[in-house]
């Protein structure tokens, strides 16, 4: 997994949200930003600043060190984007991401669903039965869903998912 500017916005917008990608681009290949900098670079107020700063730390994304005002008394955060943890960070993501579809994947297979045909809602088997399989947003006759798509739709994705994961080795040629 080759570590590029997408991968990275990829990443942070998973796990921070995609308010942060501005953020970003100000912190990446720098060490200890001054929070207030970056308040001040982005036009915000120092509490959203620290609001998506957090949400990268709690990601592991960001490190601070902590330095004394010596004319306020007050602390101020240095901030340093931590772009080794992006590589780290991806692989987790799609594990965690196969991990969910391979779940899906099995209530795909051993439930039935049913919709109406404005696509209201979608609802199993159980569920539908409790409305009297009438749609409980539009009142219209719920029918069972083909759902042979959504599990080939899954399973590429999986299969997709894996092949990024776990790429095909180069052979030497002799």
């Amino acid at each position: 997994m080759k570590l590029s500017n997408k991968l990275i916005e990829d990443v942070v917008v998973e796990v921070a949200g995609e308010d942060v990608l501005p953020l970003i681009k100000l912190i990446k290949n720098k060490k200890n930003v001054s929070e207030f900098k970056l308040a001040e670079a982005l036009e915000l107020e120092v509490n959203f600043v620290r609001n998506m700063l957090y949400r990268l730390y709690h990601a592991n994304l960001v490190s601070f060190t902590r330095r004394k005002d010596k004319k306020k008394g007050w602390y101020i955060y240095y901030w340093t984007f931590r772009t080794k943890q992006i590589k780290h960070l991806a692989v987790t993501l799609k594990k965690k991401r196969i991990e969910r579809l391979s779940d899906r994947l099995v209530r795909e297979k051993e439930s039935n669903f049913f919709i109406c045909n404005s696509s209201c809602m979608r609802l199993d088997f159980e569920t539908s039965m409790n409305f009297g399989f009438k749609c409980p947003e539009c009142g219209e006759l719920m029918e069972q869903q083909d759902n042979d798509e959504n599990i080939k739709k899954i399973e590429e994705e999986i299969k997709e998912l894996d092949k990024e994961l776990n790429p095909p080795k180069k052979t030497k040629k002799k």
